[in-house]
């Protein structure tokens, strides 16, 4: 049966339910891995410390530039397309008139440049982690068994130096 009722005898119709059935559990098996899972924390975890960051930045970096620069409001600055002058870029906008707000601008450049510096040192100190709990890859052998006496001999000999047979390679 189709949506509607009536007995669905279209083939491809069919084949486009398997298709989306198979999709459909390719889809689950992928949710229910530990990747997407993580993936998902991530970017959660994420989107909260951005936020953090735009709070940092916004009410604590900013006022002090700003009383540096001679008592600027950063966030307020921004360049009038209208002609018109606005004290605010809320006054601006109220106007209607077109903006460059380079103030806010600035603000997320600081935003952007902080949280790429703390995913900078979360990377570098897992890098940390996985180098000190990971062993080191073994270095080339150095020798082999003589097929024949079983002593150790030099990778790189033709001949046994023991039972002096020939070797392969």
């Amino acid at each position: 049966m189709d949506l509607i009722g009536t007995p669905a005898h279209n083939p491809a119709r069919h084949d486009k339910g398997g298709k989306i059935m198979g999709m459909l559990s390719e889809f689950r098996e992928f949710a229910v891995k530990g990747n997407a899972v993580d993936m998902a924390v991530g970017i959660v975890i994420g989107g909260a410390f951005g936020k953090i960051v735009s709070s940092l930045v916004t009410d604590i970096i900013m006022p002090p530039i700003g009383m540096l620069l001679g008592k600027v409001n950063l966030p307020n600055l921004f360049l009038s397309l209208h002609g018109g002058p606005y004290k605010t870029l809320d006054a601006a906008k109220t106007a209607g008139a077109p903006t460059i707000n380079y103030g806010l601008f600035l603000n997320n450049i600081l935003d952007f440049v902080i949280v790429a510096f703390c995913i900078f040192l979360v990377v570098r100190q897992m890098n940390r982690v996985k180098n000190v709990l990971l062993p080191a890859p073994s270095a080339e052998p150095t020798t082999k068994e003589c097929p024949q006496c079983l002593s150790t001999i030099p990778i790189k000999a033709k001949r046994c130096a023991h039972c002096t047979s020939q070797l392969e390679g």
